[in-house]
C-alpha cells in the first residue's frame, strides 16, 4: 500500500527535487572549501586535520545526495527515467539539453572522488589534473540546476547561485594573482629544497676541503722578537 501511494503521489517528485538542491549546494561548499585550503586562506598549514577531513565529507555526502536524487527521477512516474536517460548525454526526451549538463557533471563528480580515493596510489600530476576538473564540474552543475529545475524562477536559489559564482571567483583570482599563489609558490620551492638530492663533491673539492682544514689547525708560529734599538753615540754596547 505504501508504495502505490507513493506511486501516485509528488513524493518521489519532491525527493528528486530536494535531493538535487542539496547536492549542488554540497558540491558548491566542497569546490569552496578545497578553494580556501588550497590558497592557504585559512592558514598557511592548517593543523586541524579535520579541516582536510571536512573537504573530503562534502565530497563524499555531494555523491549520495546525487544518487537520491538519480533514485527520486526513476521512482518517479511524471518523466520516464531509465538507465539511457541517466547516464548519457541527450537521451533524455524531456529537455535534452539541460539533462546532459547534469550528466556530463556526475561523470566529473565521480572521477574527482574516486581519484581522491585512490590519491596516494596514483601520479600526483593525474590526480592534480582529475581534480582540477572540479570547476567544470560545479560549472555544468549549476547550468543543470539553472536550465532543468523547477526552483529556476526561484529568487533564494537566484542569490544562492549568484554568491557562490562569486566566491568562486575570488578565490581563484586570490589563488592565480593573489597572496594565495605567493603561498603556494613558497611551499612549492620549500618542498622541492627538502626532496632535492644532496650532491657529492668530486675529488678536486675534497682535497681543497682538506688542504684548508690543515692550514685552519696548524699551531700559530711565535713572532720574532724585535730588532735592538740602535745605540747612542759615545755609548759602547758589551756583547
Amino acid at each position: 500500500m505504501t508504495s502505490s501511494v507513493l506511486a501516485s503521489s509528488q513524493t518521489w517528485w519532491y525527493v528528486a527535487r530536494a535531493s538535487g538542491l542539496v547536492a549542488w549546494a554540497l558540491a558548491a561548499l566542497a569546490v569552496l572549501w578545497g578553494l580556501a585550503l588550497s590558497t592557504r586562506a585559512l592558514g598557511k598549514k592548517p593543523k586541524a586535520p579535520w579541516l582536510l577531513d571536512l573537504h573530503r565529507f562534502l565530497g563524499g555526502l555531494t555523491v549520495v545526495f546525487v544518487a537520491v536524487h538519480l533514485t527520486g527521477l526513476v521512482a518517479d512516474t511524471y518523466v520516464y527515467y531509465g538507465w539511457a536517460e541517466l547516464f548519457i548525454p541527450f537521451a533524455s526526451t524531456w529537455k535534452p539539453n539541460a539533462v546532459a549538463w547534469g550528466v556530463v557533471a556526475f561523470y566529473l563528480l565521480v572521477a574527482i572522488e574516486i581519484t581522491s580515493l585512490l590519491k596516494d596510489r596514483l601520479p600526483k600530476k593525474l590526480w592534480k589534473g582529475v581534480h582540477f576538473t572540479s570547476y567544470a564540474m560545479y560549472a555544468f552543475a549549476t547550468v543543470h540546476l539553472l536550465t532543468a529545475g523547477t526552483d529556476a524562477q526561484n529568487q533564494v536559489l537566484h542569490w544562492s547561485v549568484i554568491v557562490s559564482i562569486g566566491l568562486v571567483a575570488f578565490f581563484t583570482l586570490y589563488r592565480v594573482l593573489g597572496p594565495g599563489r605567493a603561498a603556494s609558490v613558497r611551499s612549492g620551492a620549500g618542498r622541492s629544497a627538502a626532496g632535492a638530492k644532496p650532491r657529492i663533491p668530486d675529488r678536486a673539492t675534497l682535497r681543497a676541503a682538506a688542504a684548508a682544514s690543515a692550514a685552519n689547525s696548524a699551531p700559530p708560529t711565535e713572532p720574532s722578537p724585535p730588532p735592538a734599538p740602535p745605540s747612542a753615540p759615545g755609548q759602547v754596547t758589551y756583547f
